[in-house]
């Protein structure tokens, strides 16, 4: 249809990943426990609201954005059905090397993603966005594979730093749209 245009997932998904990684890595960094507002926070609008975002990316032709946008929602997925599957009894928790592996794998993908923006010259808040995820997944899987939980509340406050970017990235993007 002529005329018809819709409107930029960007925002909605980053601010699906960004509030929900600050909220995740504010218990990372020892501010509250590990509940029930961030696994709700994970399963909706880090995951599902990620994924509609990442499917929205794909009919505007973004290859990009598809990608990223579905892969960091169901990496909020996993990770929450990771933590209920042994809480509700279903499967034992991952082992501790599975989950460095875990990590280590999103750690590299994350890499690659950042690779292909900076080798497109896209803006550097989006490009910071994806170097301190980069970062954030490796000081996770450092701290996991040590057991170290001054390296493990580094990097929730390096993750806080990573969701606060992907927030303005997307609030500057709304306000600049909306202009």
């Amino acid at each position: 249809m002529e005329g018809n245009k819709l409107a930029n997932p960007a925002p909605l998904g980053l601010m699906g990943f960004g509030m929900t990684t600050v909220l995740l890595n504010l218990h990372n960094a020892g501010f509250f426990p590990l509940g029930t507002m961030i696994l709700a926070m994970g399963l909706f609008y880090g995951g599902i609201a990620q994924i509609i975002a990442g499917i929205l990316e794909w009919a505007k032709g973004n290859t990009f954005g598809a990608t990223a946008f579905t892969s960091y929602g169901l990496f909020w997925e996993t990770l929450v059905f990771l933590l209920l599957m042994q809480h509700w009894g279903w499967w034992n928790g991952p082992a501790k090397t599975a989950i460095v592996a875990y990590l280590v794998m999103w750690g590299i993908f994350t890499f690659f993603m950042w690779v292909a923006l900076f080798l497109s010259k896209h803006g550097a808040g989006i490009q910071a966005v994806f170097i301190t995820l980069w970062i954030l997944f490796f000081l996770l899987a450092l701290g996991d594979a040590t057991g170290n939980l001054a390296i493990k509340r580094f990097a929730g406050y390096e993750g806080i730093l990573c969701g606060g970017l992907a927030m303005y990235v997307a609030l500057s993007t709304v306000i600049k749209e909306t202009q």
